[in-house]
């Protein structure tokens, strides 16, 4: 593969991670096993087994010294056949290898979960989608807001402002680590600002909106967010290691892999801290889920299957906004919980359409931690990960995280 391919994938997969060569420094070798169903499968949109060999490769080495992560957790399905794997570190004071059903932070990918939420009440008639928010949450949003429907919150085009944050560096929000923020009182800050744009004439993709629907879907139903998602989704589909932490909880229940962040030292080189330990309020709706990639693989051929959300609602999650992105002027990409992505060359992953090809998915970044899960819509293809990047919220994309894509998207 050549570096300007390289370059347009990395650009088209922003997973918030940061950019580096891959190598190995005598870290635990991946461990991984395969299940193919065939060596072709006629009519899908990918009709080969799972590359095992480039995936085994993709996370080789990782550890304490590999400088881009300590631990990767993959699984790999579809109609052509299956492979998982993980490789590295569960900690690195003991070396302990990396425990393949572990829990994580799954970031973003809790934007999923909320959507699907939204989406069921809008198939129950609880939420009409081209209803104004503000018909439902009575004062929520100030009178300089123009009339912001709940599908406008989901695709990210309502034009709400993020909220201020603790600073914008990683000591600023490792000193806030364990701070606790109310919803109303994140909306109510960015509120405050006045709307960005006007509704459904951008999009901008912030958290603020699926802090608005938490609070929405508490309305709805009567009861905490955290119930609604447990009842609705959880429990139905047995995803027993997957929680949403109480707003006072800053650790990662049941066995997982801890997250480190490579910050500078005085001297000029580097160290992990660990930042395993981290409380969730601020992110809640918008970023709190914890779960493995055993759940979100069973999630997502869930949810792609029309087993979570009723088709015709279902096809929001499918469905672009016509508008462009308020940051970059491209075209938008972001649907109601899900996002699309291109690979060049033939291959796709995450929701573009590239040669006929299109798949969907979701990305989350949270420090020490970084998820994607997605697929191609028939399910030919679907990949649920983890990689413990030690730098999950940088602004490139984590080569260990590239090349996972790569070689799960392969075909």
């Amino acid at each position: 593969m050549n570096a300007r391919t390289r370059t347009l994938i990395a650009a088209a997969l922003v997973l918030g991670v940061a950019s580096g060569q891959a190598a190995a420094h005598g870290a635990p070798a991946p461990a991984g096993t395969a299940a193919a169903a065939s060596s072709a499968c006629p009519g899908r949109t990918i009709a080969t087994p799972p590359d095992a060999a480039a995936l085994a490769r993709a996370i080789a080495g990782l550890g304490p010294e590999h400088g881009d992560a300590t631990a990767a957790l993959v699984r790999v399905s579809g109609t052509c056949g299956s492979w998982r794997g993980s490789s590295g570190v569960a900690d690195i004071r003991t070396g302990r290898k990396a425990l393949e059903q572990g829990r994580f932070r799954a970031g973003s990918v809790t934007k999923t979960f909320t959507a699907a939420v939204v989406l069921q009440l809008a198939a129950e008639g609880g939420v009409d989608l081209d209803r104004p928010v503000q018909e439902y949450l009575p004062g929520l949003l100030s009178p300089a807001f123009r009339p912001v429907t709940v599908r406008q919150l989901l695709n990210y085009t309502s034009g709400i402002r993020p909220s201020d944050g603790p600073g914008d560096t990683f000591a600023d929000a490792y000193a806030h680590r364990f701070g606790l923020d109310d919803p109303r009182a994140l909306i109510a800050n960015a509120v405050a600002k006045g709307p960005e744009f006007d509704p459904g004439t951008r999009q901008h993709y912030l958290n603020i909106d699926y802090t608005v629907l938490g609070v929405l879907i508490e309305k709805v139903t009567g009861t905490s967010y955290e119930r609604a998602v447990t009842s609705r989704i959880l429990k139905p589909l047995g995803l027993r290691d997957t929680s949403l932490p109480a707003r006072t909880q800053i650790r990662v229940p049941g066995p997982h892999n801890r997250g480190y962040q490579e910050v500078p030292t005085a001297g000029g080189g580097t160290r992990l801290v660990d930042v395993t330990e981290w409380g969730s309020s601020r992110e809640w709706a918008a970023g709190d889920l914890i779960s493995t990639t055993a759940d979100l693989e069973r999630f997502t051929l869930a949810l792609f299957g029309g087993r979570v959300v009723p088709a015709a609602q279902l096809e929001e999650m499918f469905t672009v906004p016509g508008v462009t992105d308020f940051v970059t002027g491209a075209a938008a990409d972001q649907t109601a919980g899900l996002k699309r992505f291109a690979l060049p060359g033939g291959m796709v992953a995450w929701g573009m359409v590239a040669w006929g090809m299109v798949a969907w998915g979701k990305t989350g970044g949270r420090y020490g931690y970084n998820t994607v899960i997605g697929g191609t819509r028939d399910l030919s293809r679907t990949l649920a990960h983890s990689v413990n990047s030690t730098d999950a919220k940088g602004r490139e994309m984590n080569p260990v995280a590239l090349g996972i894509v790569m070689a799960a998207f392969a075909g």
